[in-house]
């Protein structure tokens, strides 16, 4: 990452919760089954948050064991963080631009699911096979930046009301 102070944003899904990070730190993937189970995934990618600021609204938590809380969005249901009590981690996928904090290791690797290492060899299916679908989905979802406000979604409204 370098040297030179770099400042990151990101979110949860509806933008209720928003967050800024100064230099973010290193970057990993955990396999754990905890983690597999509080992100809904085969495995969870986090990034240690030095200088973590919530900008707008903030996680609930849960007490995931007796060393372990885990933050997420009490609107949208989005894994946010992992804190140890050490360093905050921040899920990587919940950055504005993820590719700029790539995982750089893996642990916990003693669970890692048996097929996770073969998901690139999947076959893949490209949107345009199901073109009725996408051409009639709106998303609600918040974008890939900050706004001035957050609008949480009723259901009611036509279009993304959070650009």
């Amino acid at each position: 990452m370098g040297d030179e102070a770099m400042t990151l944003t990101g979110g949860c899904q509806c933008g209720a919760i928003r967050f800024a990070v100064e230099k973010p730190g290193g970057s990993g993937m955990c396999h754990c089954r905890m983690c597999q189970k509080a992100f809904g995934s085969f495995y969870a990618a986090m990034v240690t948050a030095p200088g973590l600021k919530w900008t707008r609204g903030e996680p609930k938590w849960f007490q995931s064991s007796n060393l372990v809380r885990r933050g997420f969005c009490p609107d949208c249901g989005t894994p946010i963080a992992y804190d140890a009590g050490e360093a905050l981690e921040i899920a990587v996928a919940v950055f504005d631009d993820p590719e700029q904090v790539a995982p750089t290791i893996q642990v916990n690797s003693n669970d890692k699911l048996s097929f996770v290492d073969e998901l690139h060899n999947l076959p893949t299916r490209p949107a345009a096979e199901s073109p009725e679908f996408f051409a009639s989905l709106v998303s609600y979802q918040h974008p890939d930046h900050d706004t001035e406000g957050w609008v949480p979604h009723t259901g009611q409204e036509q279009g993304n009301t959070h650009e």
